[in-house]
């Protein structure tokens, strides 16, 4: 059941919200969100304002709460708190304006860059809007990514190219081994020179 289909009350149940135990505040805020709802129904654009307002206005309401109330899923309620109002209303002018066609060519790469070096802020729905503008092609963001990944142009590879390295810290250089000098042989002495002296005659009779 949606806002449009029932009362007041009925909006509450179905969220399973009891209204007694809301606050005066969250009473009048969900009074004006289900006047909203009655008037500009609940349609995917209405639905996306309405949760993207309720996720951000401090409601203080559970997010599984304010998916009931607004008829999305729990995970899309939750991915939706990190949105900003521009990517918001990018990512429903991209979902409605029918399926993506064409293709990714190697030779946007260049301009692409260009563009992401120029625009440091430029979310994917802001690349998407270019891509859109220069080539006529309309393509998803899954295949924005691949492609932005495979020439390094996604955050996480700029982040890393841009990230100094540290250093490599140098280790002392080991000393050289020095050359060790065998001892010196000791040089033999040359033998005596022979004696020049005859035969002894010692022993002869004169």
């Amino acid at each position: 059941m949606t806002a449009t289909e029932g009362t007041y009350a009925q909006w509450l149940s179905q969220a399973q919200l009891a209204e007694e135990r809301l606050t005066p505040e969250q009473r009048g805020l969900l009074q004006a969100a289900f006047a909203f709802r009655q008037r500009c129904g609940d349609d995917y654009y209405s639905n996306r304002l309405l949760s993207h307002f309720l996720l951000h206005c401090d409601a203080r309401l559970k997010v599984a709460q304010i998916a009931r109330l607004v008829g999305i899923s729990r995970p899309t309620a939750s991915h939706q708190q990190g949105v900003s109002s521009k990517q918001a209303i990018q990512a429903a002018h991209h979902r409605l304006a029918g399926r993506p066609h064409g293709k990714l060519l190697p030779r946007y790469a260049g301009p692409i860059a260009e563009f992401i070096l120029t625009h440091a802020d430029a979310t994917r729905y802001d690349i998407l809007d270019f891509i859109a503008r220069t080539w006529d092609v309309r393509v998803s963001t899954v295949a924005l990514h691949h492609f932005c990944k495979k020439f390094g142009l996604d955050r996480a590879t700029r982040a890393a190219a841009t990230t100094p390295q540290p250093s490599a810290a140098r280790l002392p250089a080991e000393p050289r081994p020095r050359a060790t000098v065998p001892p010196s042989q000791p040089v033999p002495l040359p033998p005596p020179p022979f004696s020049r002296r005859g035969p002894s005659t010692r022993g002869r009779s004169s």
